[in-house]
């Protein structure tokens, strides 16, 4: 954050920034959610919602599932919140007590770390490097598992790494946690935003696992303020409570948009807008290796690359700030995703057009050669 701000205030004084920091996709809003929501806003129905969601809303998303999965899910599983980072702090708050433990890769999704400490619980960071995919195993798992251990966290796609956990992979953690008595949370907020290999969801191997979305990344709504957590029956009643609590509702307005994302006219936008996104991790990848960044594993999926920036450095904030002064081009320092190796790690971002990526990386090659 610090560095985009330091990227607004160049840009403020006339400084030409090329964004490969932001992890927010850089396409408009469909105009399909559009439309719906200013429908909404016409008819001016906009009130409280229930505090899972809108039954129409919570229908789509199951039907989401059975149609792009082939996955039977319960609408009343469905709890809809503000953001895949209300449906994080929402099943936390429902798994966590004071003082237990929760799993993570190192690296990872910062926010995470916070929320678990937000409630009193701690985080058991796990180093993960290009071996495992940068995921946890089930090995690994089973190895940092304690007798105070509640849950596991993991993300498939994974922000910073761009990896995902294999099917197989996948079914053995779930089925350690479980044995356990623990609780399995699949981040998939990059779902959809798969490049190579298979995309299923993790609801195809247990009814037991909570799994977290949202519709910012593939569906482009970023702005809009709404995700869902798809839960086992038996704690829906008690996510319902917090939400009434914590939030009321998700934005109504939103959620009426949301409904109109399942479209099929929307998906094929999103389809395409898929392939441009894997259009850019194919041209930037093998300029980035070029360019000397190390670079051992082919993300899967989302829209970052992990670079190892060793060659050029051990201070990662302070290269990624040398770059943006000096090359006008704008990363984001390890830093920002754990304790495992960060300073010797960067993460590029390709949510901005193939045309200012080609600019970004004429920048880096002259300023680094």
């Amino acid at each position: 954050m610090e560095l985009l701000a330091r990227a607004r205030a160049l840009e403020a004084d006339g400084r030409d920034i090329v964004h490969m920091e932001i992890g927010e996709p850089d396409f408009p809003t469909s105009q399909p959610v559009l439309a719906a929501a200013q429908a909404a806003i016409a008819q001016g129905d906009i009130h409280y919602t229930p505090a899972v969601g809108l039954v129409s809303l919570r229908r789509a998303i199951a039907a989401f599932y059975a149609q792009r999965y082939g996955v039977s899910v319960g609408a009343d599983r469905v709890v809809v919140t503000p953001g895949a980072s209300g449906a994080l702090l929402l099943t936390l708050a429902t798994l966590v007590n004071p003082g237990e433990y929760v799993l993570l890769a190192d690296p990872g999704y910062p926010c995470n770390r916070n929320f678990v400490r937000l409630l009193e619980g701690q985080t058991q960071s796990v180093p993960v490097y290009a071996d495992t995919g940068y995921q946890l195993t089930a090995e690994l798992v089973e190895t940092h598992w304690t007798s105070n251990t509640r849950a596991v966290l993991l993300a498939t796609p994974a922000n910073p790494t761009g990896t995902v956990v294999r099917r197989d992979e996948l079914k053995r953690i779930s089925d350690h946690v479980l044995a356990q008595g623990g609780s399995l949370i699949v981040d998939e907020i990059y779902h959809g935003l798969i490049y190579d290999g298979e995309d299923f969801t993790a609801l195809a191997l247990s009814d037991q696992l909570f799994v977290i979305n949202s519709f910012s990344k593939y569906f482009g709504m970023t702005g809009w303020r709404i995700g869902w957590v798809i839960a086992p029956e038996q704690y829906v009643s008690q996510l319902d409570k917090l939400a009434q609590n914590l939030f009321l509702a998700a934005p109504t307005v939103s959620q009426y948009a949301a409904v109109a994302a399942f479209a099929p006219e929307n998906i094929a936008i999103l389809e395409s807008r898929r392939a441009e996104f894997q259009q850019r991790r194919d041209y930037l990848l093998p300029a980035l290796r070029e360019l000397g960044f190390d670079i051992p594993l082919r993300p899967q999926g989302a829209f970052y690359i992990y670079a190892g920036c060793r060659r050029f450095s051990s201070d990662s904030y302070a290269f990624a700030l040398d770059l943006l002064e000096g090359a006008g081009v704008a990363i984001t320092p390890g830093i920002d995703f754990g304790d495992n190796e960060p300073n010797t790690h960067v993460r590029f971002a390709y949510t901005t057009s193939i045309e200012r990526l080609r600019e970004g990386v004429r920048r880096l090659a002259a300023y680094l050669k």
